[in-house]
């Protein structure tokens, strides 16, 4: 499976000349050619992770694509390849297994309510939390971790990592970072990678890798 990184939270998956999208949100401009796309997943409501521009523009060139999301973001987009997921949940489409984690995005204040987040599992191999640090219950050979946002601090992905334990991981979430922030990123990540184990990807926009 190769999985290619977009800009901040979007990330492509190809297997067997088939695509998953997630998260191709307002802040990534391109997700490469949008042929072959059979899923995507949105994990949460916010523009960041989801425009409807680009979904329109993934439909109209497949238009069998399947379109997997939390209940508040399926209400917002009333289109009838869109599927409700909650935890627990599975499902399967062209070469992709899914398996969904969590509920709520993580808490930014107590004043302001928690938006509905979903995690994802592809194919019992990688993981992708969305804005949330849920737990997955098995074994992760690809983790995306989280790297900026107003409801993270650098240490909470860091404890991300030591608890999940995957093979190996890179930066999501990153956007709002400039080229210092990024760098000062890079190398808490891989710091922990020798503290904690798992090989750290510093995967930047457009860059790839298979596993």
């Amino acid at each position: 499976m190769k999985l290619t990184k977009y800009e901040h939270a979007c990330v492509v998956l190809e297997e067997q000349g088939k695509k998953l999208v997630i998260d191709p949100g307002g802040f990534t401009k391109d997700f490469g050619d949008t042929s072959d796309i059979v899923a995507v997943v949105i994990t949460h409501v916010h523009g960041d992770h989801l425009s409807t521009e680009h979904l329109q523009k993934i439909i109209a060139a497949n238009p069998e694509v399947k379109v997997f999301t939390t209940p508040e973001v399926a209400t917002d987009l009333s289109d009838s390849h869109v599927s409700i997921v909650k935890a627990g949940d599975e499902q399967s489409v062209g070469p992709f297994t899914f398996r969904f984690y969590g509920e709520l995005h993580q808490s930014i204040h107590p004043e302001w309510p928690q938006n509905q987040n979903t995690g994802v599992m592809v194919n019992d191999k990688f993981y992708y939390p969305g804005d949330s640090f849920t737990m997955p219950d098995r074994k992760v050979e690809l983790l995306a971790v989280p790297a900026g946002a107003p409801w993270l601090k650098t240490g909470e992905s860091l404890d991300f990592i030591k608890a999940v334990q995957p093979s190996q991981f890179f930066r999501t979430h990153d956007g709002l970072w400039n080229e210092k922030g990024l760098a000062t990123i890079d190398k808490w990540f891989s710091d922990a990678s020798e503290k904690f184990g798992p090989k750290y990807m510093p995967l930047d926009v457009g860059e790839s890798l298979e596993f």
